[in-house]
């Protein structure tokens, strides 16, 4: 919902404003990743029940500034019908899938890194998430800052952003070398950075006059697949590491069932961001944006 009043408000360049919008949720995760990682560390996990207090005065706060705040009219639709046609837009389904496929290869990246680091390269766990998911989100602020500052062409850098993603899941699930892996799982950060907002301004500027209804449907397409595809990913996973196969084909080779399957993992998540770059040709070649329109 945020993303459509942060549209709503005048500016002179709204994609930097989304870009600002989604680099501030970045840098939170990192704050929490790191105080949380901190607290537990000193702390024990056993007083898990106070940082999960701690944390719960954040809704709070917003839902008290929220009371104040001024809240610029949005365009809804009148009438479902009006909804129903977008969703018959082929546009717009490439624009959902873009959202799709780029909140899969955000997710699966921010929620396995740490997991990976640790059991595929042998990292201990307070480093995994530290350097795993801290400094993936690090990178993912730093990205959607970088943007906000000096972004356009937003096409092209969903591309580059889909590409790079695909190097950096298969570096990541093939390396044997645990800094090459910790980099690549880092470097995903950047390059999905802009995979979510961009998504969002991409939807925004082809279907200027839709109001909140583009946003809302985004959004749905978005959650949906940084909900599957990490589950997707770990059902897979779990699936080869408990093969006999696997330990069949791991006879002489310095890997266990749980590394193997968590690097089978996280090398189909990069079928993800490959799919996205043929979501992303054919939206450019079915619905281009209109030279003119930004």
């Amino acid at each position: 919902m945020i993303s459509p009043v942060i549209a709503a408000i005048p500016s002179e360049n709204p994609e930097r404003e989304m870009s600002k919008l989604h680099s501030v949720y970045a840098w939170g995760v990192v704050a929490v990743v790191v105080l949380s990682t901190l607290f537990l560390f000193a702390f024990g996990k056993q007083n898990w029940q106070f940082l999960a207090l701690a944390w719960g005065a954040l809704p709070l706060v917003a839902f008290l500034l929220f009371l104040k705040a001024e809240i610029p009219s949005l365009e809804t639709p009148e009438r479902a019908s009006s909804v129903l046609g977008l969703m018959k837009n082929k546009g717009l389904i490439l624009c959902v899938l873009c959202i799709f496929l780029g909140g899969a290869s955000e997710s699966t990246m921010s929620q396995w890194s740490s997991s990976y680091l640790e059991n595929a390269l042998n990292l201990p766990k307070l480093w995994g998430d530290l350097f795993g998911v801290a400094l993936f989100a690090a990178m993912l602020g730093a990205g959607r800052t970088l943007y906000a500052k000096r972004g356009k062409h937003i096409d092209r850098v969903l591309l580059a952003g889909m590409a790079g993603s695909v190097c950096c899941y298969v570096t990541a699930a093939l390396s044997g070398n645990p800094v090459v892996g910790l980099l690549a799982c880092v470097m995903t950060g950047l390059c999905t950075s802009m995979l979510w907002p961009g998504s969002l301004i991409a939807a925004s500027d082809r279907f200027p006059s839709a109001g909140v209804a583009v946003y809302a449907l985004m959004a749905a397409g978005g959650d949906l697949g940084a909900s599957v595809a990490p589950q997707a990913v770990g059902l897979l996973t779990d699936a080869v590491a408990q093969s006999p196969r696997t330990a069949a084909l791991l006879s002489g080779v310095q890997l266990t069932a749980e590394q193997a399957g968590m690097r089978a993992g996280l090398l189909s998540a990069a079928l993800f961001p490959l799919l996205g770059v043929v979501v992303l040709l054919l939206l450019r070649r079915l619905s281009p944006v209109e030279k003119g329109s930004k």
